[in-house]
Order: structure tokens, then C-alpha cells, then sequence
């Protein structure tokens, strides 16, 4: 048997229709190398570990494990110990991928040793078919440093780094600290034009504001972990803690006057005549507002209940 090259990790929680599309164009990868598909479930309460165990015949590339609910970091880290393949490939499960995928990345990745490779990302509201997404003819790539969205690098990079830091207990910032650490053995990253994920997101609509507002919320906290880990300007800037944001955002939401109150009719508005993405764009103005004015309200409140 030929040694396993590719280990495809997909963390899950709660996201079944769009896990069965992730899962679907798994299988379609035209690369001829043996690889596995590791879905980690993080304790999903919709029938997610039912339906891959009855189904497993749609899905040959795929080994399920579970595990109690512990959040994204904890299950990437039990999907990088679990794996047979010498690279692993990182795949949100509400990201479906092109056929090429993982021959892409295997491409870039093969230009050097200290290297891990970066896709492109189209974002899409269309759940049947999120792949139909026109794609710009132009690569468009995020200065993020370390996303798990569409990102391959050799395992062995993860295990030297000390994978992912699982402290990190709620949403964001968990795959950008652990790329300050990937960054620090010297890997250079390499963008990658022919693997592209399509990121499904529901289309806005105005009963989703307060969870996106929470997302925020945790957000900024877990930005307060990670520059205590790395307190650099670069992090500060990464987090938008600078008086710069704060004036930024600030300006652009007229101190806060445009918000979720007062925006609601022209959101709704805008919702019922289905512009949900413009009206996205323009709550996340007052979003990015919202979590740059708490963490200066509750920067050190908060950093004491962590820390001290």
C-alpha cells in the first residue's frame, strides 16, 4: 500500500447540509495519491455522527472521530494526531473545494521544505451549489497570515510548533496565533491559485445581528489571549487595537450613532429587497466598530479574569 500523502482535516459542529457538500467535493479530488478525509466532530447535536456512519459508501476517503464538545483548536489538534498522511490540508466544514484542490497545493508545496501553502477563498450564500460561485479571473488572496479556510502545510510543522492552543476556548484567533508560531521556525508562506474554497455563509438577515455581535464579543476576548502570548505591534494591528481603528471605525459609524438600532430599517430594507450582502457589508462596519470600542472598555477587566 502506498503511504499516505494527504490528510484532509475538517473540524465540525452542527453543519450538516453544508458538511455533505464539503464532503462531496472531497471525493472529486483528481489527484491520484492516496488521502484521507478526518472529520473531526466537536459534539454535534444534529444528527451529524448518524448520518456519516450510515452513509459512509458516499464518503470511501472518509474516517470519522468524535469527540465532546471542546471547540475548533481541540478538534484540529485530535484531527493532526490522528493522521496517517504527510501533509495535511485544513477545511472548514462549511468550505466546499474545487476538484484540483488538493493537486494544487501539493504543486506549491513541493517549490520547498520550510514552506506551507495558501489558497484562494470565494465567499457564497448558495448553499445548493456553493461551488457555482463565479470565480475573479484575478487571484484575490487575504493578508491573513494563517487561515484554516483553505491552507496545506507538512505535519511535521504543525507537531514542531505545538499545534494549536487550545486555550483559545472561544471563537477567533486560534489558527493566527498558531501561524505566529509556524512563522517563528522560519516557514514562508506560498500562495496557491489553483485551490480554491468556496466559504458558504447564510445570506444576513436581521434576527442574525445579536449572535453576530456575540461572535464579536468573543472575538475580543480571545484577542486579549493572543497578544498576551505575542505582544507585538503586528498582533496589535491584527486585533485593530490601535487609537487608529478606534478613530477609523469611529468615524465611519459617527461614534457610534450608526448601530444595530438605528440601522435596522435601512438593513431590513435592504434585506426584503434582496441586497443581504450589501446590507452585510454595512453592519460590518458597525460590527468591527462594536468590537474595537469592547476590548477598550473591557481590555483589562477582562485580562484580569483570564490571568490573574
Amino acid at each position: 500500500m502506498s503511504e499516505m500523502l494527504w490528510s484532509v482535516v475538517v473540524p465540525t459542529y452542527n453543519r450538516l447540509p453544508i458538511l455533505q457538500k464539503c464532503l462531496a467535493a472531497l471525493e472529486k479530488q483528481t489527484i491520484t495519491a492516496p488521502y484521507e478525509v478526518l472529520v473531526i466532530d466537536d459534539g454535534s447535536s444534529d444528527g451529524t455522527v448518524e448520518f456519516l456512519t450510515t452513509h459512509h459508501d458516499r464518503y470511501p476517503h472518509l474516517r470519522l472521530l468524535t469527540q465532546d464538545h471542546a471547540a475548533a483548536a481541540a478538534a484540529r489538534n485530535y484531527g493532526i494526531d490522528s493522521a496517517l498522511g504527510k501533509y495535511i490540508a485544513f477545511v472548514d466544514s462549511d468550505i466546499t473545494v474545487n476538484p484540483e484542490y488538493l493537486q494544487a497545493h501539493t504543486e506549491t508545496l513541493s517549490q520547498g521544505d520550510k514552506v506551507y501553502s495558501y489558497g484562494r477563498i470565494i465567499n457564497t450564500t448558495n448553499l445548493e451549489s456553493p461551488d457555482s460561485e463565479p470565480v475573479p479571473p484575478i487571484p484575490i488572496f487575504t493578508a491573513a497570515i494563517f487561515d484554516t479556510c483553505n491552507l496545506a502545510i507538512a505535519r511535521q510543522w504543525l507537531l514542531a510548533a505545538g499545534k494549536f492552543d487550545t486555550g483559545f476556548f472561544q471563537y477567533g484567533w486560534e489558527d493566527f496565533e498558531l501561524g505566529m508560531r509556524i512563522k517563528q521556525l522560519g516557514l514562508k508562506r506560498l500562495t496557491c491559485a489553483g485551490a480554491i474554497a468556496f466559504h458558504y455563509h447564510a445570506a444576513f438577515s436581521i434576527d442574525k445581528m445579536p449572535r453576530l455581535l456575540d461572535l464579536e464579543e468573543q472575538r475580543g476576548r480571545m484577542s486579549i489571549i493572543f497578544y498576551q502570548k505575542h505582544p507585538t505591534w503586528e498582533v496589535k494591528l491584527m486585533i485593530q487595537k490601535t487609537w487608529l481603528h478606534l478613530a477609523l471605525w469611529g468615524i465611519l459609524t459617527l461614534g457610534g450613532l450608526l448601530n444595530d438600532r438605528t440601522l435596522k430599517p435601512l438593513l431590513s430594507w435592504l434585506c426584503d429587497r434582496g441586497k443581504s450582502e450589501v446590507a452585510m457589508e454595512i453592519f460590518r462596519i458597525y460590527m468591527n466598530w462594536y468590537t474595537v470600542l469592547w476590548m477598550y472598555r473591557n481590555w483589562e477587566r477582562e485580562r484580569k479574569l483570564l490571568f490573574d
